[in-house]
């Protein structure tokens, strides 16, 4: 179900849908596999609406276009379809793209409010920050279940469904834990008894966050920043009183002592320190140290850089002084710019050069 950060918004436009009728008021299109070169990968997700608005659009070109006027189909007749845009079908529209793969697309009707249960269960698990994983079952016997697929979400202890089927319930809550958090989205085959099931399954991982210290307008821009990634963000700004702001952004006053018992530090936390007082940038950094934040910068110079490690006096993989991509930045809108790029892309597991020089898959 998308990347992360794509979740929020969907699934805010889902939960506004009336859903009082049988006639369906939207669509999710949801792409089931990918062969070559494609625009998305399997997972992602597109709500297209019967006034035709689009929500976390896919592509934007041809085969957008085409899934949008498929999706109006779907929810005239109120029942899922799949479609395939290959050499056998639908390949003049991918060519039109330039990308030259191949990918199938599940498109399936909105109509009640039963139909969007998976997505409340996904948002439980996202508001606890719990990894987990979705099964969508979207084909029996090679046709798309009607009216719409089967799902489970499954958390560390809670999990939830609709499965129609005892066995593949079984099959399928036997195999999800195994799914690590770093996978990709993949379509397997599920044998049980007489049928077959196609199943999407996919793994959930909490949304990133990002944990800003600092009263700089380094620090407002770099929190600003964040939110338009879709991050969960909260700026720690010591001259500041507690607010949460109706953009989503929480502020809090904080002290380096407490900052472990009043802001959530997992393993999915990015934190940056930006007090620009060396005092106060090594109690933070030190209280960072002692978290299991994936993440840790603090902006500066090369002179303050060494200071900084040399007070702290303890070798640490997660710990990037100065922060940031070297893109040659300066003003604070481009240090905010240069420190989410490396954030980002240490995230990923690039090294954050040029694509351009680079013959790895950009979406590996």
């Amino acid at each position: 179900m998308n990347v992360a950060q794509e979740f929020d918004p969907l699934y805010r436009a889902a939960q506004a849908l009336p859903l009082a009728s049988d006639t369906a008021d939207a669509a999710l299109a949801t792409i089931i596999q990918t062969r070559g070169s494609t625009f998305r990968r399997a997972g992602a997700s597109m709500l297209v609406m019967r006034d035709g608005r689009l929500v976390c659009e896919l592509s934007g070109g041809c085969p957008q276009r085409d899934i949008v006027w498929r999706a109006q189909q779907v929810m005239d007749a109120g029942e899922a379809q799949l479609v395939s845009y290959g050499r056998e079908a639908n390949y003049d529209v991918m060519l039109e793209t330039g990308c030259g793969g191949e990918l199938d697309v599940l498109i399936e009707p909105l109509r009640r409010r039963e139909d969007l249960q998976f997505l409340e269960a996904m948002a439980d698990l996202r508001a606890r920050r719990q990894p987990g994983a979705l099964a969508t079952v979207y084909a029996a016997d090679g046709q798309p279940l009607s009216p719409r697929p089967w799902r489970i979400v499954q958390g560390r202890d809670t999990a939830w469904d609709d499965i129609d089927d005892e066995a593949l319930r079984s099959h399928l809550e036997a195999v999800l834990p195994s799914l690590q958090i770093g996978a990709a989205a993949t379509s397997v085959r599920v044998e049980t008894g007489s049928r077959c099931y196609d199943v999407l399954v996919e793994p959930l991982r909490p949304s990133h966050a990002l944990v800003v210290i600092g009263d700089s307008i380094g620090a407002r821009m770099l929190a600003a920043l964040s939110l338009q990634l879709g991050w969960h963000t909260t700026w720690v700004d010591p001259a500041q009183a507690s607010d949460d702001g109706e953009d989503g952004l929480r502020r809090v006053a904080v002290s380096a002592r407490s900052l472990a018992a009043q802001v959530a530090l997992d393993a999915m936390t990015s934190a940056v320190v930006m007090t620009h007082r060396l005092e106060r940038d090594l109690d933070y950094l030190a209280a960072l140290l002692d978290s299991p934040v994936g993440y840790i910068g603090a902006i500066g110079s090369r002179q303050r850089a060494a200071q900084i490690t040399a007070a702290l006096a303890r070798t640490d993989g997660r710990l990037h002084v100065p922060a940031g991509l070297d893109v040659g930045s300066e003003t604070p809108q481009e240090i905010a710019l240069a420190v989410a790029a490396e954030i980002l892309a240490l995230r990923n597991g690039k090294q954050g050069g040029l694509l351009s020089r680079s013959r790895m898959p950009i979406h590996a």
